[in-house]
């Protein structure tokens, strides 16, 4: 399958391509206006301007796309809305409507994320009717896409496929996200270059993890299975503490610190606890490989000179 991967340049993207080509596929990449990423022969265009979206797809012709290409941080997002919506909602509205008129028939995965569901009580799990309180500009232009991508199937049938993953981590994400950011200071930390204290927001927060990898295979398999109009949740279904995992990524690596909460590095509003049930996903076929120590091991990188 022809396959237009939007994002390709991102953490997600690079993985995702990786697999879609060991899979046989045809992958044409999408990449930011400014990528700089290996492949010479990438497009590149901003999803927020509509021209040049729907020039690449009348150009490439896909047969299938995944749509990963957005802003993505949480964090960031209360600090600049506007171009999160433009990115996040007017993208997807431009992607479709670019669809619509080239390739009508394309099979569509929009990429949008278990935030959208706000917080649900600790010890219960969000399906895909559980309604959407989103808490943050970032969950609202993922809710508004997908409310988006809903219309463009009812109206015009489109195939648009909505995949919600949950926290997924491995090789390459960005630094600034949270378990990234903690092994860089474990790393520093090892090597004693700073201080053995490790600088943290929120540790309280109950999240669901899952390897980077497992999550693009349930894109691939959405792609092929997923019903167009309707979302499916992408995590393990089981809850860990952020603690947790800094526990954990302290012990693989050998390293003793102090922990210090900094005011910083806390959200605007925070969600004490977000578990997804992949359950309609797994009747597709999806079943994770990979464990969350795998993908630890994986953002860690080799263990640390001199490490205990």
């Amino acid at each position: 399958m022809r396959i237009l991967v939007t994002g390709a340049d991102g953490f997600v993207g690079r993985h995702l391509c990786a697999l879609l080509r060991a899979a046989g596929d045809e992958v044409v990449e999408a990449h930011g206006p400014r990528g700089e990423g290996i492949n010479s022969n990438a497009l590149h265009f901003d999803v927020a301007n509509e021209a040049s979206v729907k020039a690449a797809v009348a150009e490439v012709k896909p047969e299938g796309i995944i749509h990963l290409a957005g802003f993505s941080s949480v964090a960031k997002s209360h600090h600049n809305p506007s171009r999160v919506f433009a990115v996040n909602t007017m993208g997807v509205v431009h992607l479709l409507t670019a669809v619509r008129e080239s390739v009508p028939k394309a099979s569509v995965v929009l990429v949008g994320s278990g935030e959208v569901y706000g917080p649900v009580p600790e010890g219960t799990r969000a399906t895909e009717d559980t309604p959407a309180v989103p808490l943050s500009p970032y969950a609202a232009s993922k809710s508004a896409a997908e409310l988006a991508a809903v219309q463009f199937h009812r109206s015009y049938g489109l195939e648009v496929v909505m995949a919600r993953p949950f926290n997924h981590l491995g090789a390459g994400q960005d630094p600034t996200f949270v378990v990234p950011s903690f092994a860089a200071q474990i790393r520093a930390i090892g090597l004693g270059t700073v201080d053995p204290v490790l600088r943290t927001g929120n540790l309280d927060a109950v999240r669901d993890f899952s390897h980077v990898r497992d999550v693009v295979e349930a894109y691939r398999l959405l792609l092929d299975k997923g019903e167009p109009g309707q979302a499916y949740n992408i995590g393990s279904g089981e809850g860990r503490t952020i603690r947790s995992l800094l526990e954990e990524m302290l012990s693989l690596a050998g390293v003793n610190a102090r922990i210090e909460l900094d005011p910083a590095r806390l959200r605007p509003s925070d969600i004490p606890s977000l578990v997804g049930a992949p359950d309609k996903l797994k009747a597709l076929g999806w079943a994770p490989k990979l464990t969350v120590a795998d993908a630890l091991r994986d953002v860690l990188g080799p263990r640390v000179p001199g490490a205990a």
